[in-house]
């Protein structure tokens, strides 16, 4: 259940930011428009930080995510940064795991 909600989430994310290129740009379109991407994209990181060691990496991660999802521009690097983002998130998790089991222990 957590995979479908965190892939529903950044499915929302993306589907909103292609939504929001279909608009011309204006002021009054731009106002509503930055405001949908800002909320609709902070949904996920949210729900991902809740269900993982809630650190910063895993948000990158996300908007690295969506970026991938919605811009076929410099795939290559985005992909470099989000298994970076991946690693970085993983030592975070192991390391909070040991705190944890050392604290137990005291």
């Amino acid at each position: 259940m957590k995979e479908i909600i965190k892939n529903r989430t950044k499915k929302f994310a993306s589907d909103c930011w292609h939504l929001c290129a279909e608009y011309p740009i204006s002021r009054e379109y731009n106002a509503y428009s930055n405001q949908l991407i800002r909320c609709s994209s902070s949904v996920g990181p949210n729900y991902r930080a809740a269900c993982r060691a809630k650190s910063d990496a895993d948000e990158r991660m996300y908007f690295i995510e969506l970026l991938l999802d919605v811009s076929d521009k410099v795939v290559i690097e985005l992909k470099r940064f989000h298994g970076e983002a991946n690693e970085i998130l993983s030592i975070i998790g192991a390391s909070l795991i040991t705190i944890r089991n050392r604290n137990r222990k005291s």
